[in-house]
């Protein structure tokens, strides 16, 4: 057997003899339709934590992907991979400061559409609009 000498970051793997490579992940995934509500903040850093929650929403909004904040809540939309890499990158802004923090995210993954970050609360506006 070959021995396996893939780094973190390596895309081929060692089969035996022979070397596969792995289908870059970009053109391999599908696109998957994500709408993620996330809240990201520290603990120990005292009562007032806008300061820090403002870089976190900062690295959201540099992403380029849809998104709206509201109180409580950053609302994101894009593919699931590419909706995670924020979360993962607004959450290590925080974390690179030497901050305990917390995300809370909830994630609604829907396959075929898109736009539903605008679409959803239209949808319900029009249903009470009837009433």
């Amino acid at each position: 057997m070959g021995t396996n000498t893939n780094t973190e970051h390596d895309d081929t793997r060692s089969t035996g003899t022979t070397q596969e490579t792995k289908p870059d992940r970009a053109q391999a995934a599908p696109y998957v339709n994500t709408v993620a509500a996330v809240a990201i903040a520290p603990s120990g850093v005292g009562e007032e934590l806008s300061e820090y929650v403002a870089q976190a929403i900062a690295v959201i909004r540099d992403s380029g992907l849809p998104q709206e904040t509201n109180a409580m809540f950053t609302n994101i939309e894009g593919n699931l991979d590419d909706v995670l890499a924020v979360v993962r990158d607004a959450t290590m802004k925080l974390v690179s400061q030497g901050c305990r923090t917390g995300v809370t995210l909830k994630l609604d993954i829907r396959p075929g559409f898109t736009g539903q970050i605008t679409r959803k609360p239209q949808l319900v506006d029009e249903i009470l609009g009837r009433r």
